[in-house]
């Protein structure tokens, strides 16, 4: 049974995340800063310490959730889909994924603006969000390559999830070799129509 401190310091984790999604959410990433945290959560900036390694420590955990977030609305983009050819079903996940990064571009930008650590160290939890994220796409996938071995489709999947991710990002920052966010969805779905043939 959990002590009183162990619940306490189990809230203040819980709250801090809250109020470092909400930052993240308004203003990005590079607005995070502990004594602020601390203010707001009405602890010392110490106790921040106590509870994350550091900020990096902290911001992963709100990624985690932004990765949970992304799968269940992939997840449930694909309700109704059942019998659809692979090639459409990867492109309504797309299009799932498209539609939370321009809802939340914030947060969303936060997942891979984060400075990782240099033994590339990554916490199981957050590496389970991820999995269960490319599990929705190694579905289709693996109808699409059957011919393909375990690590080969693995690594399909994270080819597909890049290219994607790549057209959302620079579709979203207007990037010169973006295109306007009306025609984000066409060219995702002109690459993926591409890979079914």
């Amino acid at each position: 049974m959990a002590s009183k401190a162990d619940k306490r310091k189990a809230e203040l984790r819980q709250n801090l995340i809250e109020i470092a999604e909400r930052r993240i959410e308004a203003k990005g990433l590079t607005s995070l800063r502990a004594r602020d945290l601390a203010g707001e959560a009405g602890c010392a900036v110490g106790a921040i310490y106590n509870v994350f390694a550091d900020m990096n420590d902290l911001t992963m955990a709100v990624n985690g959730r932004t990765f949970r977030k992304i799968g269940e609305a992939v997840g449930q983009s694909l309700q109704g889909t059942e019998g659809q050819p692979p090639v459409d079903r990867l492109i309504v996940m797309s299009n799932a994924y498209l539609a939370f990064a321009a809802e939340n571009v914030l947060l969303w930008r936060a997942l891979f603006d984060i400075d990782m650590a240099d033994d590339g160290t990554v916490p199981d939890w957050y590496m389970e969000e991820l999995r269960k994220l490319f599990a929705n796409i190694a579905g289709p996938v693996s109808e699409l390559f059957p011919e393909l071995d375990p690590k080969e489709l693995e690594l399909m999947v994270r080819a597909l999830f890049s290219s994607i991710h790549g057209i959302v990002l620079l579709g979203l920052q207007n990037r010169i070799s973006g295109v306007p966010r009306g025609n984000i969805e066409r060219m995702i779905a002109q690459v993926l129509c591409r890979i079914g043939n």
